[in-house]
């Protein structure tokens, strides 16, 4: 079995290499550029038509998109190292919040910073847009927030590739302005996962 991981860091492919180093599991890293656009390059569109990190390829076989990739490496590995659900109802938890993080959190996100992000042209900005982003944000924190309250994992009674996952969201929505002090679960949840030793590696400038 070869696992080799395609990134670039403090890019959305940090959460798969959380959860990989969480995973203690062998595999070779290829540091992409971005600035350089190798993720626009033949050989890396054959292998991932989106042009985008992550990308895992796994004894020769592509996987893009990263919650699919946690889902694969949840399965695979995770649940004989403790790090994953078992097959049944908080296994679908487990994909419930997932999808959750990078759909409905994400898709917000993705608004507000289109109206407000530096790397969009101030001119293709919309203040009204990025107003309801900002509450549509905010909103979908305090749902995470209230889904956590009375404990410290957000399935099953200790720390998943889930819980991983969601703290690196939860950490990159902060860096982008949000501040999670009105969230003091949300917060003190984060601030343990960032903590730990697979991010705190992976958040690493030579990562």
């Amino acid at each position: 079995m070869s696992l080799t991981f395609y990134y670039s860091p403090f890019s959305s492919a940090s959460t798969v290499h959380a959860v990989l180093e969480e995973l203690g599991i062998p595999y070779e890293k290829v540091r992409i550029d971005l600035q350089k656009g190798e993720t626009k390059k033949p050989e890396f569109l054959a292998l991932n038509p989106n042009g985008v990190v992550p990308l895992l390829v796994q004894d020769g076989a592509p996987i893009f998109e990263s919650v699919a990739i946690i889902l694969h490496l949840g399965e695979s590995y995770g649940e004989k190292k403790g790090l994953f659900p078992a097959a049944g109802l908080e296994r679908a938890k487990a994909f419930q919040w997932l999808v959750w993080c990078n759909v409905t959190l994400g898709e917000a996100l993705s608004r507000h910073q289109r109206n407000t992000s530096e790397r969009i042209p101030k001119e293709q900005h919309n203040a009204k847009a990025a107003e309801i982003a900002k509450a549509d944000v905010e909103a979908r924190l305090s749902i995470l927030d209230q889904a956590l309250t009375g404990k410290n994992f957000i399935v099953g009674s200790s720390f998943s590739l889930v819980d991983s996952h969601l703290v690196g969201w939860a950490h990159y929505v902060e860096m982008c302005g949000f501040a999670l002090a009105k969230y003091p679960t949300l917060q003190a949840y984060v601030k343990a996962g960032i903590a730990r030793p697979a991010y705190v590696k992976v958040m690493k400038p030579d990562a």
